[in-house]
This record gives structure tokens, sequence and C-alpha cells, in this order.
């Protein structure tokens, strides 16, 4: 992927030069005048979003997860953002990304019905997740989700000691709930369904970090044709529930008044120009 990026903030911009914007920026009692702490606080004032959706979307703008700029994608379409969730890797942002994902989950067993077992992280980028939403559905849920195990897939197959393609928690008679970042071509996603079935386990739903809420690359190449997204596929070939953190919707509602105008306006009209029909 090509890359011209900036972070989401465009205040850390102004005040750290290219390349240098730090990994994760804390606010203490001290920074309370701070203009910075000030935009964030609008943003919160501003967005519609339920809290636990705000404080995600606050993590992955200061951790430099979701970022502005001119991003070619492997469809090749140029996105004005790009979301990373690769790069929730400290304490704090793994913390966070797992808080958000269990509260989706919750609210999901409550308002949608979900039943599950097994969180199954596909390889790669599902293998902490997996495990820190666990761990946070215990917290969160004691009595109700704290029996919850986990499990992943490995990319090959162990033919040596307890062998097999499966770490953690057996899948077979199980109900099973997929985490991973984002569903782009769905293509992982039905891998990680067909390893589930042959290993005798039932998928019971699909969680990701963002639903881009954008529809399939065209078949001959016509981006102008109207077309349904790869969650939407997905839906209609397992007949599966999907359940996101964050859609493109929230970051731009939770975005204004903090992101530039510049910014929401190049976001807008990519939503506009390649939103999904489903």
């Amino acid at each position: 992927m090509h890359a011209k990026s900036r972070t989401l903030n465009p205040l850390l911009n102004d005040l750290y030069p290219s390349h240098s914007v730090p990994h994760l920026l804390l606010i203490s009692k001290t920074e309370e005048s701070n203009p910075l702490t000030q935009r964030r606080r609008k943003m919160a004032s501003t967005s519609q979003l339920p809290a636990y959706k705000q404080d995600f979307l606050k993590a992955a703008i200061d951790g430099g997860v979701l970022k502005f700029g001119s991003f070619e994608l492997k469809s090749k379409r140029i996105s004005p953002y790009f979301f990373n969730a690769g790069e929730f890797h400290t304490a704090r942002l793994a913390g966070a990304i797992a808080s958000a994902f269990a509260k989706t989950i919750i609210e999901a067993q409550e308002k949608a019905g979900l039943e599950f077992d097994i969180v199954f992280g596909p390889a790669y980028k599902g293998i902490p997740l997996c495990s820190a939403i666990t761990i946070k559905l215990g917290e969160l849920a004691p009595g109700n989700l704290d029996r919850v195990s986990y499990s992943f897939d490995r990319k090959e197959a162990k033919d040596h000691g307890e062998g097999g393609n499966i770490v953690g928690a057996s899948l077979r008679g199980k109900r099973i709930l997929i985490v991973d970042d984002v569903i782009t071509a769905g293509t992982a996603k039905r891998d990680a369904i067909d390893k589930i079935t042959k290993e005798g386990g039932i998928v019971a739903g699909i969680v990701v970090a963002l639903d881009r809420m954008e529809k399939l690359p065209a078949a001959d190449g016509d981006d102008s044709k109207p077309g349904p997204s790869a969650i939407g596929e997905l839906r209609k070939e397992y007949g599966i529930p999907i359940f996101a953190i964050l859609t493109l919707d929230d970051i731009i509602d939770g975005t204004k008044g903090f992101a530039s105008a510049e910014d929401i306006k190049n976001t807008e009209e990519y939503r506009a120009k390649y939103k999904a029909t489903d």
C-alpha cells in the first residue's frame, strides 16, 4: 500500500514534525488548557456516539491507528483515511481495543441475542485480540461471560506435540464468535469459517473493529456501478450476524469539529462514491 499520511489530529501535525508523532499522547491535569485537550472535549461534546465508541475512537486517534491522508488500497482505490489495528500494541491501546470489542459483544448479546462459547481469532492479527477480549469479557460480565474460552488457528498445521491447526479450546460442538480488525474482501473470514466448520464448530457471528461500509470492487473494474460490501456478502452467504465497533459513519460523526474540514469533506466524498448498497 502506498500512502501519504498525516495523523487524524491536525494539531499533532503542527506540534510534531513528520514521522515523529508520539505513539500515544496522554492527558494530565497540567494539560487542561492545552488546545489539543480542548478539541478532544469538543469532539466528545458534538458526537452522538455512545461513550464506549467515543473512547475507542479517541484511543485510535491518539495512537496513530486512524489517519487521514492519501492511501492506495489493495483494490487500487485511493482512500482518504486508513485504520491500522496493528498499531494497538501498547498496553494502554491493547486494553482500549479489548474493552471496545467486549462492550460491542455484550451489547450484541443484550440487543441481538448473540450467544457463543468461544472467541476465535484468525491468525495473525486475531491472535492477541481473542485472548485480550476474552479476559475483558470476564471482567465486564462476571457470572455471564467469565466462562467463555478462546482459540486461534495456525497458518500451518503442527505435526508434532499436540498437533493440529487450532490452539486453545476445542471447537467441536461449540458456538464460535470470530473477532478481527476489518473485513476487506472476506477471503480471510471464509477461510476461518471453513476451518471452524471442519473442526466441528458452529459459527455464531463475527465482530470487527471497523466496518468501512464500502462496496466490493467490480469484477469488470467499473467502480461506478452499485454493489454490496464484503460484510453484506458474508451475511448473505452464511446467514450469520456481523457487528462492528465503528463504522465509517461513526468515524465521520465522531471526528467532526476535531478533524480538519478538508479531511471530513474528502471522507464524505469517498463514502458517497464507494458506499455499499447493503
